[in-house]
């Protein structure tokens, strides 16, 4: 017996199955890690051939809700945290809004002489020392974001010594050092995770990532931080909101010459 009876009608055979699978997924008959059933299995579910089924899989694959797996069969993914760019609150605000527990762990901090990369992003002259932080950033025990943050060592002695795992480092530059960021900018890539990120961030190496590079400015535009953060794919997207603006359309009759 099929457990949903699929319609003829104006409706496609395989978006019925698509809408049945996707309302099934939000009401947690199936969880993220667990393995839908066979093709066959679902087919028999909803009394159909195997190609609405397929292509029902295909559409919900490409929403990024399932993976689907040559010889190991169809998983339910977790869902992707919206992130928004330019997002003016902290990493926990963010993970709260989407009802997890965020956690921060510091993986590495110490003083290094500057590269040449990010000697340019600061306004320092190569070479000069540097404040290197390395912090995964955790929610509900699952990795999701690591951060590569270097900051001016002069302009912040002792940063080091203050709490980097329970406390906000934008929070602590602006109490502590009067360093108020007030804009971003920020450039963003698709790059295959290295061994080092890939394994901090609990993903096979050459897994698909979002690359976030950033530059912190202040109210004086001195660029205060300077940010690579790597963003896994499979959990994460970006997402951007701006005003288009457009020079008025002249009025009937009107030239755009005097």
């Amino acid at each position: 017996m099929a457990r949903y009876r699929l319609e003829t009608g104006s409706t496609p055979l395989h978006h019925q199955v698509y809408l049945d699978l996707s309302a099934a997924l939000d009401e947690g008959e199936w969880r993220p890690g667990d393995r839908l059933p066979p093709e066959r299995e679902l087919a028999r579910r909803y009394g159909c051939s195997l190609i609405p089924v397929r292509r029902a899989l295909d559409e919900l694959t490409r929403e990024g809700r399932l993976e689907r797996t040559r010889g190991r069969g169809t998983f339910v993914l977790h869902p992707r945290l919206e992130v928004e760019i330019g997002h003016s609150g902290s990493f926990a605000d963010l993970m709260r809004m989407h009802g997890m527990d965020p956690d921060t762990r510091l993986i590495t901090s110490r003083i290094e002489p500057s590269g040449e990369v990010v000697a340019a992003a600061l306004a320092l002259p190569p070479g000069t020392h540097a404040i290197y932080l390395e912090r995964l950033r955790i929610a509900d025990g699952e990795p999701l974001f690591l951060e590569q943050v270097y900051l001016p060592a002069d302009r912040f002695t002792g940063l080091l010594d203050h709490d980097l795992e329970r406390h906000s480092l934008y929070d602590l530059l602006a109490e502590q050092y009067g360093a108020v960021v007030v804009r971003a900018r920020e450039a963003i890539e698709p790059v295959l995770l290295r061994a080092h990120e890939a394994h901090l961030l609990d993903q096979p190496s050459g897994r698909p990532a979002l690359l976030v590079e950033g530059i912190a400015f202040g109210p004086e535009n001195e660029p205060i931080e300077f940010t690579r953060s790597y963003i896994r794919g499979d959990r994460a997207r970006l997402s951007f909101e701006g005003s288009i603006l457009r020079p008025p359309r002249p009025s009937p009759g009107e030239t755009d010459t005097p």
